[in-house]
């Protein structure tokens, strides 16, 4: 399987819980930067998409991975949705 680009890939932007608590934003030059409530950059590191298959690798070295389905992200336990502009 090829690795896509992340600077075209269409899953790059803002990720967010339904309650609004996590707010995990994948940047277009493979970086992530993820807020937890008031806590800004609570985790960042560096991300790869394979397929509909996300890795992360943290800036401490923690690594996790996640799935997007149908315009949807779950990752680590969590559910995120993508935000949409208003």
């Amino acid at each position: 399987m090829n690795k896509q680009s992340v600077s075209l890939h269409p899953y790059a932007g803002m990720w967010v819980t339904a309650d609004g608590h996590i707010r995990h934003e994948l940047l277009p030059n493979g970086r992530y930067d993820e807020a937890r409530g008031s806590v800004q950059s609570a985790y960042v590191g560096s991300y790869v998409i394979t397929g509909h298959h996300i890795d992360y690798v943290d800036d401490t070295g923690f690594t996790a991975d996640g799935e997007f389905r149908e315009d949807v992200l779950y990752h680590a336990g969590m559910i995120l949705y993508r935000e949409r502009p208003e």
